[in-house]
């Protein structure tokens, strides 16, 4: 089992501050839901920007934000942005585990998803591991939906989350605006609904 591992966020938890709460707990400003955080509150020795193979899409409906989801698939042939926080693999863990509906305090079992790139925990929006990679010999570790990009109906982003997620990328990879509009506008659940313009002027406003 290693000792640390670079969990890579591509929703809500690229901003810093919304990953603080899954680490010391709490509700975050006109959250849902209160997180109980995890057993070892300190924060990322590091974080940096990282682009995974594979692309973000947005379906079902989030009980957070309303609208579409951010999910990963790692086998779609495209890139998506993220930001890697170095964590202990207790504080992985324990993200997962609230991410996931569950009460944090057991270390996941990371065999599988090491030695296949792939574990399903379990049938739920956030149970599968997926592990894209290595950085500075840490394993790149994340978490998605079970099924593929073709495998559900698309649903739209809520404009709330669609100017956290901005602003996250923003915090994260420094993009300027426009670019960052026409990376969320063309992801699948996304296009058709929102517009470059559209998204530039939600950032904005």
């Amino acid at each position: 089992m290693p000792q640390l591992v670079w969990y890579a966020a591509f929703g809500s938890n690229m901003h810093l501050a919304r990953l603080t709460y899954y680490l010391l707990g709490g509700r975050p400003p006109n959250g849902r839901r209160t997180y109980p955080g995890c057993r070892d509150g300190r924060p990322p020795e590091r974080t940096v920007p990282v682009m995974l193979p594979g692309e973000l899409y947005f379906a079902l409906e989030s009980q957070a934000w309303t609208g579409g989801m951010a999910f990963y698939d790692p086998n779609a042939t495209d890139q998506m942005a993220a930001r890697a926080y170095l964590l202990t693999a207790e504080q992985f863990s324990d993200i997962a585990a609230q991410e996931m509906y569950r009460d944090p305090g057991v270390m996941l079992d990371l065999t599988k998803v090491l030695a296949t790139g792939r574990d399903e925990m379990g049938p739920g929006r956030y149970e599968t591991l997926v592990c894209p990679g290595y950085l500075d010999g840490h394993p790149v570790l994340t978490f998605t939906a079970p099924w593929g990009i073709d495998d559900v109906e698309w649903n739209p982003p809520a404009a709330n989350y669609l100017r956290h997620l901005g602003s996250g990328l923003a915090e994260a990879h420094g993009w300027p605006t426009r670019q960052i509009a026409d990376y969320l506008a063309t992801r699948p659940g996304a296009t058709g609904y929102w517009t470059t313009d559209g998204v530039t002027e939600l950032l904005i406003g």
